[in-house]
């Protein structure tokens, strides 16, 4: 599916109002080969801790997008090459992270939407704390399992309904 950000809000503007739309506040970066990617969306909530990240990034993915509430931790990375490279071979649509990837210039280069709020060289730790497909709250939205992304260079739209 080929889309801008810009022209689903235009195109649903009144879903805005009734908060079926909603827009997440700037504060991801790029750093996957994919620059657009969009799906059905997956929760995690973690903190410092990735095995459920491998888990989840280890089924079939096709059509979802991962999106990793990391509680905004910038003291070590959730997700990094390995991870990217199998989250490419599972067909997942893409990956936003609520906290810090590593590998940036090697996930660059796997073709895969990832965003995340920064770059660390740390690996987390892994005892396999966390939980799954439940709503999870941040950059002014909450983001629950089923629930449709849309991102590009322009930002991030969360919508209750697949979005045309």
């Amino acid at each position: 599916m080929s889309f801008k950000t810009a022209d689903l809000l235009d195109d649903n503007e009144s879903k805005l109002r009734d908060e079926s739309v909603r827009v997440v506040t700037p504060m991801f970066h790029p750093y996957g080969g994919q620059s657009t990617f969009s799906g059905e969306i997956v929760t995690l909530k973690v903190f410092e801790d990735n095995s459920l990240v491998r888990a989840a990034l280890a089924e079939d993915g096709e059509g979802k997008v991962l999106v990793i509430d990391g509680g905004g931790s910038l003291r070590c990375a959730l997700v990094g090459d390995q991870l990217a490279i199998l989250a490419h071979q599972k067909r997942w649509e893409g990956i936003v992270v609520y906290g810090c990837i590593r590998d940036s210039h090697d996930i660059g280069e796997i073709k895969i939407g990832v965003r995340a709020l920064a770059t660390h060289p740390l690996k987390s730790i892994k005892k396999g704390v966390g939980e799954r497909d439940l709503p999870v709250s941040f950059g002014g939205v909450t983001f629950r399992p089923g629930d449709w992304i849309y991102v590009d260079d322009d930002g991030l739209v969360v919508s209750d309904q697949p979005l045309t």
